[in-house]
């Protein structure tokens, strides 16, 4: 069955991503020929909210599915981004999702780092247990690296949730500089640096000692912290 079904991807891992143009929204998987009304323990896959990202799912088996994320904007050399829920499960059943393209050949999975879940009635992100982890190089994907992870799903009405890592979404960060903005801080200055490609705000912050005269700062050394660099 296994590699059966992975022969049928005739398309390079690398390669097809340009096929990837959006998020998977409320797909069910089921075994390749099925006909019938899904049945708990059909999987069913969902990345269309904020930072999700899941561009496609094959069907392995009833206990394994290679999953396939959508490159970075205007970047496809670069995969490592997940974020992608799970429902209509089946109690006790176990799984092993497998991310099939990610682009880093180093990865901080490989030294104990762990994706992290949470679930409904578990809205507390968690990290799994890092021996359910592996990250290896699979002969099955032309020798690219691939982490799967094994999971066994306890509560079937849960809709579970799963991410590279704690997830950072772009309106709460828009709302922690507003919060700030608010405040009037003497020593803090907002500006719109620009718009991204998605015609999202692009906020460049000064910090400084706002009583100090301008020239003092000529010449002088300052730091730059830049954000969207991925851990691991």
């Amino acid at each position: 069955m296994e590699e059966s079904a992975r022969e049928l991807d005739t398309g390079s891992e690398a390669g097809g991503d340009d096929a990837l143009v959006g998020n998977v929204s409320k797909l069910t998987v089921t075994p390749p020929g099925y006909t019938g009304a899904p049945r708990k323990g059909h999987l069913i896959f969902d990345a269309c909210f904020e930072s999700g990202n899941l561009g496609r799912v094959d069907y392995i088996s009833e206990f394994e599915f290679d999953l396939f994320i959508r490159p970075d904007t205007c970047n496809p050399r670069f995969r490592v981004w997940f974020n992608f829920t799970v429902e209509h499960v089946r109690e006790t059943q176990r799984v092993i999702f497998n991310m099939v393209n990610f682009s880093k050949t180093k990865s901080l999975y490989r030294d104990g780092m762990a994706p992290v879940v949470k679930s409904t009635s578990r809205p507390k992100w968690q990290r799994l247990p890092a021996k359910n982890v592996y990250y290896y190089r699979c002969p099955d994907h032309r020798r690219n690296y691939v982490m799967s992870f094994a999971f066994c799903f306890d509560r079937e009405d849960d809709v579970y949730q799963f991410a590279y890592c704690y997830p950072y979404t772009y309106s709460r960060l828009q709302h922690y500089l507003s919060s700030l903005e608010q405040r009037n801080l003497d020593y803090l200055k907002r500006e719109q640096l620009g718009l991204s490609v998605q015609q999202r705000r692009l906020d460049l912050l000064t910090i400084t000692n706002p009583g100090a005269p301008w020239w003092r700062y000529l010449g002088g050394r300052g730091e730059v912290a830049s954000a969207a660099a991925y851990t691991g």
